[in-house]
């Protein structure tokens, strides 16, 4: 079973402010799975991330900015949460740009806690079914969501998640959602 994602590379989008676990945890369970993963950011060097959004948690280096990243290099897409990190993301043209795109692919994205605040702000979770952290799930019913108080929800190309309480069900299910795309950019 540690080879299901061999072949596959996956986006994480992420900037200041990401929870660490919620970007740390998925990742691990990707590479344990097989798959390279690149990080993007709105800008290079490195992001700091952040543990129940008040404590400094370290860095993590930043691979390539999301405004010079092509959707065409991913095979899937994994949006971590916090509450900076996506709501800076929803400001940036480029990163709402490269989610649209990567949804109007077809291809797998991933979202856990904050994160589908960005699916929302590039109009991509009209008529889809989701979950999230509690204080964005009006946000998401007013940008068209079905929400539903689920450790995971999959929704056709769609696995989201409520929280780091979560985590294991949520690195699971990606790792399975992500299995079932073959592998584009090998």
């Amino acid at each position: 079973m540690a080879d299901e994602l061999r072949g596959r590379t996956v986006a994480i989008l992420a900037t200041d402010g990401v929870e660490r676990v919620e970007l740390e945890a998925p990742r691990g369970a990707l590479y344990g799975a097989g798959a390279r993963t690149e990080l993007l950011s709105i800008h290079d060097g490195e992001i700091a991330a952040r543990q129940m959004d008040l404590d400094p948690a370290g860095t993590f280096s930043v691979d390539r900015q999301v405004g010079e990243a092509s959707v065409d290099d991913y095979d899937a897409l994994l949006l971590p949460g916090g509450t900076m990190n996506p709501d800076q993301l929803r400001t940036d043209r480029d990163a709402v740009d490269f989610v649209r795109s990567f949804v109007e692919s077809g291809k797998p994205v991933a979202s856990i806690c904050h994160g589908p605040w960005t699916l929302a702000e590039a109009d991509c979770v009209r008529g889809r079914r989701l979950t999230s952290w509690p204080s964005i799930r009006t946000d998401l019913r007013n940008a068209g969501a079905e929400v539903v108080d689920e450790e995971v929800c999959v929704d056709g190309q769609f696995t989201t998640s409520r929280g780091p309480q979560d985590m294991a069900a949520f690195c699971g299910a990606v790792v399975e959602q992500f299995a079932r795309t073959p592998a584009a950019s090998a």
